[in-house]
């Protein structure tokens, strides 16, 4: 075997790894070896924080969607904190806030989100603090489902589902929820094995106690806070019933992948968490899932290089013309709404992976603010 075809085949192995035989692998090891939560039905006091940037456009309809949750009213508090906004989001939520089930935290400068939940988780009153975006809606029983986690004192946070609705409205929409699915079913196999390693950003809750007061430039809370609560000797939990709702024009296409793909490059800081002592199954999800999925665009260039020198035998000729049919789909996509929808996920398989070598440029040059200055 020449230099050339060793190249393609490693390439090639790591890319059908990441994508296709973690899948696989993660579904044999979920069902030889599950490790189910104790859940029960439980009514902890509770604080939804909400940190919002400019948001006028949703934050009404984001107080009236917590208000209707199936929680008792005296057990859970509504907490909107103003991270300096400019649009009158702070005006729009000052008519709902009463001082007690529904509040403002108003901050006059913008800092960023994990500055404004920094500040914030200390005035909150809940013994359990649920995060969710201002964008995203809670279906009526999302939060007792997520809290029931909690019965088990092994359990320090716990993932809700996040859920794309009305995907047609956009090209990225079909193939974006093709993907969550993915990555639902991909937590629900390593929380079965044990814990997640990242909690989605649209619902997701702590122990207040267990809150580690991330550095501000942090980009990715949702998986900061609950790596370091592992770290700490707890499970991190997912509850698949406990559905956070996104319409998929507020997904934000290509500028929100790139700040997901530069919130995981500043991830493999946390490798070191760990480490010391090592813990041995989130590794391994670490390195499959989080740096796997770095390293996928660079074995794609690299299969792709590794194939020019082989073009004179008939399976490499094919592995081309599979490559190039996949990318002319990618470049089609880009501009024009493919039919029938499988043929819009080549754009959007490249959309993501291009997106990791933005994300190098913005946490290489330190410019992170783009991550909560979305509009």
């Amino acid at each position: 075997m020449i230099p050339a075809e060793i190249l393609f085949w490693t390439f090639a192995g790591v890319v059908f790894y990441v994508y296709g035989g973690y899948f696989l692998l993660m579904t044999l090891l979920a069902r030889l070896f599950p490790r189910p939560v104790k859940k029960s039905a439980c009514e902890p006091a509770v604080s939804l924080l909400v940190a919002a940037y400019n948001e006028a456009h949703v934050i009404e309809a984001k107080i009236r969607n917590a208000l209707a949750l199936d929680y008792p009213a005296g057990r859970l508090e509504i907490v909107i904190a103003s991270d300096g906004s400019t649009d009158g989001t702070p005006e729009l939520v000052a008519r709902h806030a009463d001082g007690n089930r529904v509040r403002l935290l108003r901050y006059p400068l913008n800092r960023g989100k994990l500055a404004v939940l920094n500040d914030s988780v200390p005035q909150l009153h809940g013994e359990i603090v649920a995060f969710s975006d201002a964008a995203t809606m809670l279906e009526p029983a999302a939060l007792r489902r997520l809290v029931a986690n909690f019965a088990d004192p092994a359990v320090g946070a716990v993932s809700g589902l996040y859920r794309v609705v009305k995907h047609d409205s956009v090209n990225i929409g079909p193939p974006e929820d093709v993907y969550w699915k993915y990555e639902t079913f991909l937590k629900r196999q390593e929380a079965t094995l044990g814990s997640i390693i990242g909690a989605h950003g649209a619902l997701y809750a702590i122990r207040k106690e267990l809150y580690p007061f991330p550095a501000p430039d942090t980009i990715n809370d949702d998986y900061v806070i609950p790596i370091r609560i592992l770290r700490k000797g707890y499970r991190i939990a997912y509850e698949p019933s406990a559905v956070a709702l996104e319409e998929a024009h507020e997904m934000g296409g290509f500028g929100r992948r790139v700040r997901i793909m530069a919130g995981n490059l500043e991830q493999l800081r946390e490798l070191k968490e760990l480490l010391m002592p090592p813990q041995w199954l989130a590794l391994f999800f670490f390195l499959s899932h989080k740096t796997g999925r770095l390293a996928a665009p660079l074995c794609l260039i690299g299969m792709a290089a590794a194939t020019a020198p082989l073009l004179g035998r008939p399976l490499y000729q094919f592995a081309a013309g599979l490559q190039a049919v996949f990318y002319l789909l990618a470049v089609l996509g880009s501009f024009v709404r493919l039919r029938p929808k499988f043929l819009r996920l080549p754009y959007y398989f490249c959309m993501i992976n291009a997106a990791v070598f933005a994300g190098m440029y913005f946490v290489i040059s330190g410019r992170r603010r783009m991550a909560w200055k979305r509009r």
